[in-house]
């Protein structure tokens, strides 16, 4: 798992030179119990034995796995944030939950037991494959409510512990590559558009996260009033392919007006993780958007979009000093950074 990134960063799938991954996600909860922050230990723990038995066998997945999150170190909760598959608030070990995390062994799925809600259930898809990951948690749904009864109201739909997400209970959210709306200072009006139409724009980490690599997480956040069909049928005839067109005009028009600066960015780029020695988090992120850019413009061809994508999650601090297999403070990370960037990068 440690030496290569999930299935959802492969870098193929519909619209992958922009479309970095789909997801989805429902937030669901157990009838009989208070929602999670007015639980007590004993619910807490009834509701995990309850949600664990259910994900674990009823063969959601072949090879599925199951982690306790309270008996896991913080650097393994730390990776699994980095590669996406729990939130930041379920590994933060102030929250003494009894909390556990199922995953598929190709990580295309994640269910977490007693985050905000009772189950968060997501599914991750590479490229522009909303509706492959919508049929996928739609069968995961149909498995659970089997056996488990969700809080349900006809008048709100699915109730949830954060009004946000009642009715459907259901994330639609892309996480997309925006360099060139960010290069020819578009990017704002990208983002206030979004606002206007009810959705979120955040960084690669979701809320509270920054942009880091040009890297764009758009989701909605309005879940009453419509079908899942609906928000769905939103972002995949509207929402996505919008800002892919804006993307995509932006790309052309920096190679026909500022083409000479444009290779010299990616090249440099290029140079620089390949030849440094010391290397920071952010920067590195920020280089390989830029030769990310390069490949997907057929401008740069000695390394593959695969290998650039893993690269995002691999230069993460949890995920560098599993590689090495020892704890390092952030001078050292820099240094074993660069190294790695440079093997990697040389055996692409």
């Amino acid at each position: 798992m440690i030496d290569h990134a999930g299935e959802w960063l492969r870098g193929e799938g519909p619209e992958s030179d922009v479309v970095i991954s789909s997801r989805i996600r429902l937030a669901r909860n157990l009838a009989g119990f208070p929602f999670v922050n007015r639980t007590n230990t004993r619910q807490k723990h009834a509701i995990l034995a309850a949600c664990r038995e259910r994900v674990t066998q009823r063969r959601i997945a072949e090879n599925a796995v199951w982690i306790g999150i309270d008996d896991a170190d913080a650097l393994d909760r730390q990776l699994l944030v980095e590669r996406h598959l729990i939130s930041r608030p379920f590994a933060n070990p102030k929250n003494s939950l009894p909390r556990g995390v199922a995953l598929g062994a190709d990580e295309t799925f994640a269910i977490m037991v007693n985050e905000e809600d009772h189950l968060r259930v997501q599914v991750l898809r590479s490229g522009m494959q909303l509706s492959e990951a919508f049929d996928q948690i739609g069968r995961i749904d149909d498995v659970l409510e089997e056996d488990l009864d969700f809080a349900y109201s006809r008048r709100f739909g699915y109730l949830t512990a954060c009004p946000t997400n009642a009715g459907t209970g259901i994330r639609v959210s892309v996480m997309l590559h925006l360099p060139a709306l960010k290069l020819t200072g578009e990017i704002d009006k990208v983002k206030r558009a979004a606002r206007e139409l009810h959705l979120a724009v955040r960084g690669m980490f979701g809320e509270g996260s920054d942009a880091h690599g040009d890297l764009y997480q758009v989701s909605n956040q309005t879940t009453l009033g419509k079908t899942e069909e609906e928000i769905l049928g939103d972002f995949q005839k509207t929402v996505v392919p919008q800002i892919i067109a804006y993307e995509n005009q932006a790309r052309q028009l920096l190679v026909k007006q500022r083409e000479a600066q444009l290779d010299d960015r990616i090249w440099r780029a290029w140079g620089l993780l390949t030849s440094a020695r010391v290397m920071g988090t952010e920067e590195v992120l920020q280089l390989l958007s830029h030769v990310r850019l390069g490949v997907n413009l057929g401008r740069l061809a000695t390394v593959d979009i695969r290998t650039v994508n893993e690269l995002f999650l691999l230069t993460q601090p949890a995920h560098l000093q599993k590689l090495t297999g020892e704890p390092m403070e952030p001078a050292e990370r820099r240094v074993a950074r660069a190294k790695m960037l440079r093997q990697r990068l040389k055996a692409s």
